[in-house]
């Protein structure tokens, strides 16, 4: 979604009241330390005064003893406000981190199927971290310059109301003109690394996880010509951003110059005039020279701030998608005992999948689903699941409408084994835990013997203690270990997508053979391409284009 950078910031600003006692505390030293340093200068000017033999309002001891105090309560304050504000900063990207994984588990699986994994992930990594710049560097810097200017104001202004109007449109222009500008002359710039960056890293992980094939085909020459196309199309935004930060820079700077020369003009033409003395003209002078520190870092914020916007716009994204079914508590939870499909249709977007599909299956059932790909068996298993909801008609379990069912009673009563398993970086042991996470030793075991996996886990050096990944083991293994959780799951109503498809016949007919033995007191839903899967199925459905043939 594409927001306004003042909705960006707002929307990222409010995450910050929490922590809204530090921020003060920030704010309050940074205001404080930049008017040391002013009055520094201020006082030194005081003191030229004095030995020039002009009156000045303190003794020259004091106002030494003076200037030295106030370098010493800025150095204090300089620490106090960045330490502050960085822990304000890592605080929330660790909230943020939370938050967005939070949402990515409400988001999955159905929103994230559309989602390119090499995006999330420089989303969740980059972009989150980019944010360190605004909350450490962006806030209290604007609520700085704010009070700073106005206090500022306040004192030139006491000397003459119209040298501390000038001095007021000079840190306006500083602190808010020149960014703006600078933003309008290059506003996509920071939008365009961004987006270029999320895509090249999508590219790097598809590479990576495609090196075999790459290899074996030869494809190495134009997966590189597609990285370096996106590699050019990021360093020409990445040129542009800078440019602008150049230009930006120079800007700034230049105009520092002008309205020094701009100010020195008009104090001494009111002083010619006789409307100011020379010792007032010359302590405006003076102040207005040191007093662009506040609107200084504001405007060099710009140079930054447009990445950061960037990415918080992505960061929101994610945080502010809603599901495509929202889990459901406190209703009673209930014990599995039967299920029926009444008129269910659905489809992905406008193509529809199921067409008023009507199916029951009792307890101590097995249920063969058989069809062509595409027919919709897959889509099913997941609307049974609850991982989308029925366009039209209903699911019911238990006689009770899995829209009203606690989903953590759903997903303990249900047992749900895709096509394709993802085998964690962690021992065999934990990956096989997250079916069951208080489950003993043995319990793992027996569920590892009913899928004919076992044997394979002892012949490792390590044992149930081994670290595997999701490419460290053959298909047929992690297919059998994906079937162990299932058993250690031990779910009443137990959904099983193309469970042996990597399975030779003899770990087939074994695993066949737990199934059935596993199915006593439970319904069992086996979909698969394969008659000799189903032979043990109590019941057959063959489906075609959406239903039932």
């Amino acid at each position: 979604m594409k927001r306004s950078p003042m909705k960006v910031m707002f929307k990222l600003s409010k995450l910050v009241l929490p922590l809204w006692k530090y921020m003060v505390l920030s704010v309050a030293a940074g205001t404080v330390g930049h008017l040391c340093v002013t009055f520094m200068m201020v006082f030194a000017g005081y003191a030229i005064l004095h030995a020039l033999g002009y009156a000045a309002p303190l003794s020259l001891t004091i106002l030494c003893i003076c200037m030295v105090l106030f370098a010493l309560v800025r150095a204090f304050l300089r620490y106090g406000e960045q330490a502050c504000n960085h822990y304000i900063a890592f605080g929330l990207l660790a909230l943020i981190r939370d938050h967005v994984f939070q949402n990515l588990r409400r988001l999955a699986p159905a929103k994230l199927d559309t989602k390119d994994s090499g995006d999330l992930v420089s989303m969740i990594t980059s972009d989150i971290e980019l944010l360190e710049v605004f909350y450490a560097h962006t806030i209290s810097p604007v609520m700085i310059a704010l009070l700073y200017t106005v206090i500022m104001t306040i004192f030139i202004g006491a000397t003459n109301i119209l040298l501390g109007l000038l001095a007021l449109c000079i840190w306006m222009a500083i602190g808010a003109g020149i960014p703006l500008i600078s933003s309008l002359a290059g506003n996509d710039a920071g939008e365009g690394v961004r987006r270029t960056a999320g895509k090249l890293s999508s590219v790097l992980l598809d590479n990576m996880n495609g090196l075999s094939e790459i290899i074996q085909f030869g494809a190495g020459t134009k997966r590189m010509q597609v990285m370096d196309e996106m590699t050019d199309e990021l360093l020409f935004w990445q040129e542009k951003e800078k440019s602008r930060n150049g230009n930006q820079a120079a800007m700034t700077g230049l105009f520092i110059y002008v309205a020094d020369i701009l100010m020195i003009a008009a104090c001494f033409a009111l002083y010619a005039n006789g409307t100011i003395q020379f010792s007032q003209a010359l302590i405006v002078i003076i102040t207005m020279m040191f007093s662009y520190g506040p609107v200084n870092a504001l405007a060099a914020l710009g140079t930054g701030l447009q990445n950061t916007i960037a990415s918080g716009n992505r960061v929101l994204d994610i945080l502010e998608e809603e599901p495509v079914t929202k889990d459901i508590s406190g209703q009673k939870d209930i014990p599995f005992e039967n299920v029926k499909i009444e008129n269910l249709g659905f489809g992905y977007d406008k193509q529809e999948i199921l067409h008023d599909l009507s199916m029951s299956f009792d307890k101590e059932e097995i249920i063969g689903i058989i069809g062509r790909s595409g027919s919709g068996k897959s889509t099913l298993l997941k609307l049974l699941m609850r991982f989308y909801e029925a366009k039209h008609g209903k699911i019911l379990i238990s006689n009770t409408d899995i829209n009203q069912i606690n989903t953590s009673g759903l997903r303990k009563m249900e047992g749900y084994m895709k096509q394709e398993s993802y085998l964690f970086h962690d021992t065999i042991l934990n990956n096989l835990l997250i079916a069951k996470e208080d489950a003993s030793l043995e319990e793992v075991k027996d569920a590892c013997r009913k899928a004919s996996v076992h044997d394979f886990i002892m012949t490792l050096e390590k044992g149930y203690d081994t670290i595997v990944d999701d490419h460290s083991v053959s298909s047929g293994e992690k297919q059998r270990i994906a079937l162990a959780r299932i058993f250690l799951h031990g779910g009443d109503f137990i959904l099983l997508d193309e469970p042996s498809s990597n399975l030779d016949s003899l770990n087939e007919g074994l695993i066949l053979k737990s199934l059935k033995e596993e199915a006593r007191g439970k319904t069992l839903i086996l979909v698969s391409h394969r008659n000799s899967t189903l032979r043990i199925a109590d019941r057959k459905y063959e489906m075609n284009k959406g239903v039932i043939s």
